[in-house]
């Protein structure tokens, strides 16, 4: 009989906490939502507790997300526990996930409790809990620097008190596979009361062994993994998803009789999204997603594909919904054609959204010869589903070259008018950042700008990600063009319209 390892995706909790990944109400429910298509069993979708914004939007996704149990992180405390049965209430299948730190230097320096003080904490948090619902996870937070006994001793006290789910946190990343292996198995064979509950790990990758270690983890007894989409999350990361999910269905002859419930071929399509929303651009040498994943330069690589591609890879590009830089279609295809094309690449848009869409699509066949299928993806991705643009790119002009001052003229358009104004800088970049602030009278610094390439060629659609930091706060931005220019100006507007409708939003709700 074959055991299902359950996806436990922390994206929208553990994900979100990294620097720069800050997301609006409405995309972590865009998220949760993929999440769903893509198959994944528990959502965490926040810590209610830590914000207004965390507790209204894991309220809003337990209220909408339907085909995936929603869960909510809450410390050892009362408070915590109710605001996360607050928010999970409309949930249909709901789960807390309570924590306590366990380890040595963390009840000495961090909690300043002694090990009995831990277990009693632990225990009323777990039956607390249970007031709310019946499935309840309990972690010991730094599980892996845990005295193993005191470990032992938790485990059995939380299981006994009401928890169903037992997650064994490598918190800071500093597990060796084997050695962490070695502790779930230790865990499946000297905990008594063990077989009431699912062990479930959560990994870091500090020392890059997040993956690894979750995998280890799986052959010595783990039923669930916590891990996160493109592997994003706190300092160095979370074990990625596409990663562990790949590596269980490729080396089925190493992890015998196991099995998940991930669709791979939306696999692809969800990293876009995530990277899309955060500002993280994907490495292009990262496994399983990124843009050289299947990209073949050595001429024997070359020649061993053409004859048969699996002398030189272990999974084909279709499994995780990857589709190559194929020539899809011209200037004169139509919208019936590109809606077809964009329903098989798996976006199901509206009326509205297919004219803007067309309507993009129709410019860019006017300024590219080719126009291929990662093209498509980012005017479909381009099109802000979140909130309403505040402002818009009108028009831009930019003047520059050596021995020059670059010079960018920018007109933005809002509800009321079209406005314009000129400035100098370092660069046409800088210029055009320096016009758009005369404008909107918000002032920004730029933390981080990248640029890559969509598809091939000199025509090829430049992505330009930027992180900004207005008013304390770091926003990431996303823009696509074959002019870079115009690229980075809507990075940039991106950015600042995510700020301004936060800004109004909030203006609301106090109202």
């Amino acid at each position: 009989m074959e055991k299902k390892i359950k996806i436990f995706d922390t994206t929208l909790r553990d994900g979100e906490q990294a620097p720069g990944a800050s997301l609006s109400d409405q995309e972590k429910l865009e998220v949760a939502q993929q999440l769903v298509r893509l198959g994944v069993d528990i959502i965490e979708a926040g810590f209610p507790i830590s914000s207004p914004g965390d507790f209204d939007s894991v309220r809003q996704i337990a209220r909408q997300v339907k085909g995936a149990t929603i869960c909510g992180l809450a410390r050892s405390l009362n408070k915590d526990i109710e605001a996360a049965a607050m928010a999970l209430k409309p949930a249909k299948r709901k789960r807390i996930h309570v924590f306590l730190a366990t380890s040595k230097i963390h009840m000495k320096y961090k909690l300043k409790k002694a090990e009995s003080e831990i277990l009693k904490i632990a225990e009323a948090a777990v039956k607390y809990a249970g007031k709310f619902t019946d499935d309840i996870q309990f972690s010991p937070e730094d599980a892996s620097r845990t005295e193993k006994d005191f470990l032992f001793r938790v485990i059995e006290k939380v299981i006994k008190a009401g928890a169903t789910t037992v997650n064994i946190p490598d918190t800071v990343g500093f597990a060796q596979p084997d050695e962490f292996g070695r502790l779930i198995h230790d865990i499946c064979n000297k905990v008594s009361n063990i077989n009431k509950a699912i062990i479930a790990v959560h990994c870091h990758n500090d020392l890059g062994l997040a993956v690894a270690n979750s995998l280890a983890a799986i052959k010595n007894g783990a039923g669930q993994i916590e891990c996160t989409i493109n592997g994003i999350g706190e300092r160095a990361g979370n074990a990625a998803l596409e990663e562990i999910v790949l590596s269980l269905i490729t080396r089925k002859d190493h992890f015998k009789n196991m099995h998940c419930g991930i669709k791979t071929k939306e696999i692809y399509k969800t990293s876009r999204l995530v990277s899309k929303l955060t500002g993280f651009v994907v490495a292009p040498n990262k496994a399983i997603v990124g843009g050289n994943a299947f990209r073949h330069e050595s001429g024997i690589h070359q020649d061993g594909v053409l004859k048969k591609r699996q002398t030189y890879e272990i999974i084909s590009p279709e499994t995780v919904g990857f589709y190559g830089e194929g020539l899809v279609m011209g200037k004169h295809s139509g919208r019936h054609a590109l809606s077809n094309r964009l329903e098989r690449l798996g976006f199901k848009l509206n009326k509205k959204q297919l004219d803007i869409a067309f309507s993009r699509f129709k410019d860019l066949a006017d300024k590219k010869k080719e126009v291929f299928e990662e093209d498509l993806i980012a005017i479909v991705e381009e099109q802000s589903k979140e909130f309403e643009q505040v402002w818009s790119l009108e028009a831009l002009e930019f003047f520059g070259g050596i021995n020059v001052q670059p010079k960018a003229t920018v007109k933005l358009k809002n509800k009321k008018a079209v406005f314009s104004a000129t400035s100098e800088g370092d660069g046409p970049v800088d210029a055009c950042y320096k016009a758009i602030e005369k404008i909107i009278k918000l002032k920004a610094g730029l933390l981080d700008y990248s640029i890559q390439a969509v598809t091939r060629g000199k025509d090829a659609l430049g992505e330009v990600n930027v992180k900004l930091l207005i008013n304390k706060e770091e926003i990431s931005g996303r823009g696509a063009s074959t002019d870079i220019i115009e690229a980075s100006a809507k990075a940039y507007l991106n950015a600042v319209n995510r700020v301004l409708f936060k800004k109004e939003k909030s203006k609301k709700v106090r109202l």
